[in-house]
Order: structure tokens, then sequence, then C-alpha cells
């Protein structure tokens, strides 16, 4: 069976590299390159952009050095258009609305699991592999994406986007170990990204100041924070920098008219270009009871919307019990005791014990009848 394998020069796809070749695959290594800041300013029509360069590079010559230790091809391929396009574009128009996008989720559905499995297929591979954190079991007549064994890593959220066709062609090679025992392997077969830290921020584009970056592309627009009861508290920079339930950056000093309790974001008046903030971590305001989701994709199997399942709401959040609402295809209500934050842009997805059964995108949040405004 002949493999290619995302590297992207990070320890977990390193080490799914290493976990192919001792398994016997006929296994073959490729990096992605997805962002080229001078590119998409072009694009943009802002070639003078001062945007710092993604070390993409470096993590280039990461993925070689370790193809070259464990003897494996290495192949690299640009997907920069069809990331611009399916992802980043995505992005920006979802923050163009004042929600919170998850492009990561993105990213999977359109590069990873798709323009990469088309190139895959076009060097006569059998599967694709990643170093996500997530199981896969082939039956049959079906594949099944299962939860990976290390709860704290397990990336099951980020891939509820994508098709049985796409699970059909996967495997994930570290989804039964956890994330110390990929560092152990790693350190033990002398890999050169042994030590390496994790990657964070977008997928692909890295660690940034998130709201410099964002402010090259998209024009602010600030306004009025308010209380819950419309009064002025301060200024905001643009609703498009702030989510629900953020606590950090608000910058609203001390007032002898309210309580010393932190502020949060509580919600977003569009109209009036408003940032709705309270105090206190369990403001009423932040809770929610139900909500609407669409964008459904099922991987495997159509939910029983007679049946109880579980669910996140973002990423990492435990586990929460859900009753499903069908609307129709497209479209459906999802019902769960008070949760804290629950944010439109965000997914929600589906759980049936360990396999993740896919979700959808939340639109907008009530309080039982009530619609919270974000």
């Amino acid at each position: 069976m002949k493999v290619i394998l995302g590297l992207s020069g990070g320890v977990d796809s390193s080490v799914a590299l290493k976990v192919l070749k001792d398994q016997g695959y006929d296994v073959e290594a490729c990096f992605m390159r997805n962002w080229d800041s001078a590119t998409n300013n072009d694009v943009l029509g802002n070639p003078d952009i001062d945007d710092e360069v993604c070390p993409q590079e470096k993590d280039y010559q990461d993925a070689v050095k370790v193809a070259e230790q464990l003897n494996a091809k290495i192949h690299r391929i640009d997907f920069i258009e069809e990331y611009w396009n399916t992802v980043f574009k995505y992005f920006l128009d979802e923050y163009k609305k004042d929600r919170t996008p998850n492009p990561d989720i993105m990213c999977n559905k359109y590069i990873k699991f798709n323009a990469f499995l088309k190139y895959a297929e076009s060097l006569d591979a059998d599967y694709i592999a990643m170093g996500h954190y997530a199981r896969v079991r082939h039956d049959k007549d079906k594949s099944y994406l299962l939860r990976g064994v290390d709860n704290n890593k397990d990336q099951t959220y980020f891939l509820s986007q994508i098709s049985q066709a796409q699970l059909r062609k996967s495997l994930f090679p570290i989804g039964h170990l956890t994330k110390p025992e990929v560092r152990k392997i790693a350190k033990d077969a002398d890999l050169w990204t042994a030590e390496k830290k994790d990657s964070t921020g977008v997928c692909f584009i890295g660690e940034r100041n998130f709201k410099e970056f964002l402010k090259n592309y998209l024009p602010a627009n600030p306004g009025n924070m308010v209380t819950l009861d419309g009064e002025i508290v301060g200024k905001h920079d643009g609703l498009m920098y702030y989510t629900i339930g953020q606590r950090k950056g608000l910058g609203i000093g001390g007032n002898n008219q309210f309580k010393n309790d932190a502020w949060f974001v509580c919600g977003k008046n569009l109209e009036k270009n408003e940032l709705i903030v309270g105090q206190g971590h369990d403001s009423q305001y932040l809770l929610s009871n139900n909500c609407y989701a669409s964008d459904l994709n099922w991987i495997t199997d159509v939910p029983d919307f007679d049946k109880e399942y579980t669910a996140k709401f973002r990423y990492r959040q435990p586990d929460v019990k859900v009753k499903l609402k069908k609307l129709d295809d497209n479209h459906m209500q999802v019902f769960y005791d008070d949760l804290r934050a629950v944010t439109p842009g965000q997914a929600v997805v589906i759980y049936d014990g360990e396999v993740c059964m896919g979700g959808g995108i939340i639109d907008d949040v009530y309080m039982n009848d009530e619609k919270r405004m974000y």
C-alpha cells in the first residue's frame, strides 16, 4: 500500500512518518506550502502590506531533514491559490459578519483532505496520512472517525467537515498515542524535530499579532463598548476583533459606578456597532440553552434525531449532552443545558461515544426563545 504523508516539519507528522515506515507501508512525504504573503498581498492590490513572513521555509527544511533521517522521498507542493480561495476568503468573510470563524476546519476540508488528496492520487497513492490526534476505523463498506486516545490533544473537532470519501482514503498513524508517547518516540529515534515546539496560530499562517494581521485585510470600525443597560464604558477597536466570552484586551479601567469584577464580552449590536460587555464570568447573558446550525456534514451516518448525543462547541471543551432537531437537510437546532459562550461561526461537533459523526456551523444562539445578540 502506498501512502503519501503530509509532513509539516513538526514532531507529530515526523513520528507519523516513522510509524508508517515501521508498519511496512510504502510511504512518501509531502510538504504543503499554502501561504505566501507577497502573493496574497498582490491579490489584494496591497503589495506593500507590512506582513511578517511565515516561517514556512524553516519548517520545510525541518521536514527535509526528517525525511532524510527516515529514508523517505519528499515532495513539495503549493496550494497557495486553493488556500486563498477556500479558506482565507471564508476566514475574512466570516469576520466581515463579525462572527468568529474556525479556519482550521476549512483547511482540513478543502486543503489537507481535498487538494492534497487529489495530489496524492496523482502519485498513485492508496491513502493519505496526517499527524492528527484522531483515529479511523475502516470497515468493509464504511469508515468511522474516532477520537484520538489523548483526550487533551484529540483533533476530531477540526475534522468534522471532511467527507466519507475523504475519510476512506485517510490514515492517522499517531491517533493511538498520547503526546508524551509521541515525544518519546521522536527522542528515541533522534528525530530532528524531537524537541521542536508545537505550532500555534491560524492554520498555515502561524503565530502573529492577530489584530495587526487582520487590519491588513479588513478595515476596522471602532465604536462604543456598552453595558447590558446601554451605558458606555469604553471604546472597541472593531467588533471583528472580539469573541463571545472574551476577557483579555478590553481595556476597561476602574469605574466607581461598577463592581471590581472582571468584564467579559457578552454580545455585539451590529446595527449600532456596539460591543456589549458585562461583569462576571458567569453573566446570565453569556448563557444559552439552544442554537441553530447550518452547513451540516455527516461523515458516516446521519444522526438518529430521537437519540441523545454529546457535542463540543469549541476545541477542548468537555462534552455536553445534546438533543438534535432536524429542520431540513442543511439545518438543525441543538438543545443543551445552560452553557457559556456558545459562539456563532464556530462549529458544533456531534459525537456518539468515540465516533465523531460530524456537525455544522453555529448561526444563532438562544436562551429559550430569546435570541442572544451574538
